[in-house]
């Protein structure tokens, strides 16, 4: 699962788009939308560099396996 946004809590900053290495996300009518979700690499950088704290990751369990 790609980041997922809180449009409620987004101010439109753009620091998650600006830090985003692969570009999936965009600012769409000044909020930030994952636009290429299956690009995600799930680094984490847009949700550190998100002071609302909009941004979260919802990890498959698959992914979560040792």
């Amino acid at each position: 699962m790609p980041a997922v946004i809180d449009k409620s809590k987004c101010n439109g900053c753009e620091l998650c788009a600006l830090y985003c290495p692969l570009d999936v996300i965009h600012m769409v009518e000044g909020v930030a939308e994952v636009t290429y979700p299956y690009e995600c690499w799930h680094c984490g950088a847009c949700r550190q560099d998100c002071a609302k704290g909009a941004i979260t990751f919802r990890f498959p369990a698959s992914m979560l396996a040792v």
